[in-house]
């Protein structure tokens, strides 16, 4: 068990480090893309490239943000009930959450698939098959629902380490 939990933050940590990767990617490009303008090099397509390693950046970085509990929470409510009634709402989002990232995962999937199918290619004048760039937002997605059934699985064993609501009110 020690060796999966291991393995797991492995691959959201190396998830977080392609995410930052890609944000510097995306300052090359918009670098590369200032520098076109003054000295014009013919950098083609430098604007799609920022954006697509901006969205990966954002789909990649998913599930490290997660597991860190920087997500966005709601705990009005999760604080105010009793202890029972919150394991059963934490149980209930995190089964809703399973769900809806499992269908995220498997249109992004599909998605890919069906760019790489069909030749889809960018509509810029970087002509790039659309199917590269959205293998980023497929992994993310991918490794989004498998973080969430890691959470659905700690939180049934009683393992699962949530923040706390003074935790929060620092948070800025």
């Amino acid at each position: 068990m020690r060796l999966l939990r291991a393995a797991l933050d492995k691959l959201y940590d190396a998830c977080a480090w392609a995410a930052a990767l890609m944000m510097v990617g995306t300052l090359i490009m918009v670098i590369l893309g200032m520098v076109d303008r003054y000295v014009s090099m013919n950098f083609r397509g430098t604007d799609m490239y920022a954006g697509y390693f901006m969205a990966a950046a954002g789909f990649l970085a998913l599930a490290h943000t997660l597991k860190k509990n920087e997500h966005i929470r709601v705990t009005l409510i999760l604080n105010a009930v009793p202890a029972g009634a919150k394991k059963t709402m934490e149980l209930w989002s995190l089964i809703a959450a399973v769900l809806l990232a499992g269908l995220f995962a498997y249109y992004s999937v599909r998605l890919a698939y069906q760019s790489w199918d069909f030749h889809d290619i960018s509509t810029g004048n970087d002509a790039t098959p659309l199917w590269i760039p959205q293998i980023a937002m497929a992994v993310g997605t991918l490794v989004l629902l498998l973080a969430f059934v890691d959470e659905f699985v700690l939180e049934l064993t009683g393992r699962r380490q949530s923040a706390s609501a003074e935790e929060a009110l620092h948070n800025e």
